[in-house]
């Protein structure tokens, strides 16, 4: 009978790790000790309604390249923010399709920012990966976290993307690397609310 029951045992707590075996889980990468130095998100997009949305978010900061930066310059405007680093992986892969859809917002004429804000570098190594990418919007410097810290924990994995109201309130948010079609996707939808 004792046998049985560690045979029952061994099985029950194989089939439980065996349901919780995902790699790409945040969980799994934050306990995989492969000192990667982040856990990325896993691509969930999350929309808020409008009456569940959160008081604004005040962000402001000095860019990478130096300028001072305030929630003021994307006044009325749908705002997209970006956390990354220039060490993600995932960042780097995601940043010709931000780009994309940036310029594709930027020559449409249409009322909406992208701001980046550089996690846990100098602001000489963000300001040349936005330069070999050929990133034309701003990013802020990480300035010991403060810009990241404006967001109230809404961005614990990198990459984060954010799609603020023109209101500065957060109507969307994707966990880990953003396309473009996603992403205008989710921006389109918070432009449409202004009709």
């Amino acid at each position: 009978m004792r046998f049985v029951a560690l045979g029952v045992a061994a099985a029950l707590a194989l089939s439980l790790t065996a349901c919780g075996s995902d790699p790409n889980s945040i969980s799994a990468q934050a306990q995989s000790g492969d000192r990667k130095g982040f856990v990325s998100g896993d691509g969930t997009v999350e929309r808020i309604a409008l009456d569940k949305r959160e008081d604004a978010v005040r962000l402001k900061g000095t860019t990478v390249d130096g300028k001072p930066w305030t929630m003021d310059q994307a006044r009325g405007k749908v705002l997209v923010v970006n956390v990354w680093g220039s060490w993600c992986g995932p960042c780097v892969s995601e940043a010709g399709d931000l780009q994309q859809a940036w310029s594709s917002y930027e020559k449409a004429n249409k009322p909406v920012q992208f701001l980046g804000l550089d996690f846990k570098e100098g602001p000489d190594a963000g300001a040349a990966f936005l330069r070999s990418r050929g990133i034309t919007y701003p990013s802020l410097a990480y300035d010991g976290g403060a810009p990241v810290l404006a967001l109230r924990g809404k961005a614990p994995t990198v990459p984060t993307t954010l799609v603020l109201d023109t209101r500065g309130r957060i109507a969307a948010r994707v966990l880990g690397p953003v396309q473009t079609s996603t992403l205008s996707g989710l921006v389109d939808d918070v432009l449409a609310e202004k009709a």
